[in-house]
């Protein structure tokens, strides 16, 4: 079973507007309503491949109700601690001429109800799959991931961490068994900049010097790196495809490299899955849907 974590997902509530005013009352000329979280985008994409997941983290609220109703509608499986206070937030997203974000911060979580949280995961056993995905929101303590990994550590559970900057060095230690930087955030660990392959690989290859077993580095429109826990160097490039949509694109990679894996044990197909499932969203306008990811596949 594969386990994502998502502390403050959302509901994206997007509105289409011809051209945006300041001195006058703006008119939506179409709304939309969307789930969002990035351990959410991974569970939704491993449910489409067909990978036995569930959705944990935090919920709050009428809309947190709303977001867990969505998300069952959708055959996702979840089973979301309630929060007692507040509201899962929704962050308005408005296009127009111009794009403008507001996301909102989400609801504050007690020391009890973390304490709760981290119960429920005693149930994750060996061979389960964990995936910390997103930044931890400023309503919780900077040491939540730290404190998941140090509880589960030790017993036989493959950690997936899609984080950056301190919040991923500091759980080098508990051996995750992937993390994915893209490049740019790779090259901010280490306060350089990589541009090469060479340079890639270098500063890859010290995450797992830190702790990281295996460390897949996805490089935008230069297609993705994996360094395998053996130090065997992959790379795969991306199929031929208009760019629709960059949201969501690393946590597709995430899930079809966890997808591919318990599928084979083979990294190659890992690998081949993941930037197949990256590319399907990339070209999509939503999170890559299963016929996408298996003609995709094939070409890649």
């Amino acid at each position: 079973m594969v386990y994502t974590i998502t502390l403050n997902p959302a509901l994206d509530y997007v509105m289409k507007v011809g051209s945006l005013r300041f001195d006058d009352i703006n008119r939506s000329k179409a709304e939309q309503i969307y789930y969002g979280g990035k351990g959410i985008n991974v569970s939704v994409v491993l449910s489409r491949l067909g990978t036995e997941n569930k959705a944990l983290g935090f919920v709050a609220g009428f809309t947190g109700e709303e977001l867990e109703r969505m998300l069952k509608e959708d055959n996702i499986e979840c089973d979301f601690n309630h929060l007692q206070n507040g509201l899962t937030r929704v962050n308005v997203k408005i296009k127009a001429d111009t794009e403008l974000d507001i996301n909102a911060n989400g609801p504050d979580v007690s020391e009890a109800e973390i304490e709760e949280l981290l119960t429920k995961l005693d149930d994750i056993k060996e061979g389960d799959v964990l995936v910390l995905a997103g930044a931890v929101p400023k309503n919780l303590p900077s040491d939540v991931y730290e404190k998941i990994l140090q509880r589960l550590s030790g017993r036989g559970v493959k950690f997936v961490v899609d984080a950056t900057g301190e919040l991923l060095l500091k759980v080098l230690k508990y051996k995750p068994f992937l993390v994915k930087p893209n490049h740019h955030e790779l090259g901010d660990l280490f306060s350089v900049t990589t541009k090469t392959d060479e340079e890639i690989e270098i500063y890859a290859k010290k995450l797992q010097q830190m702790g990281a077993s295996n460390v897949l580095v996805s490089r935008g429109g230069d297609g993705a790196m994996l360094i395998d826990e053996f130090g065997a160097v992959k790379k795969i490039g991306n199929a031929k495809g208009t760019l629709i949509n960059s949201v969501g694109c690393g946590d597709s990679m995430v899930a079809g490299f966890v997808a591919g894996f318990l599928q084979k044990g083979d990294y190659e197909h890992a690998l081949r899955l993941g930037a197949t499932c990256g590319n399907a969203t990339a070209f999509s306008e939503g999170l890559a849907e299963k016929k996408d990811i298996d003609r995709i596949y094939q070409i890649l």
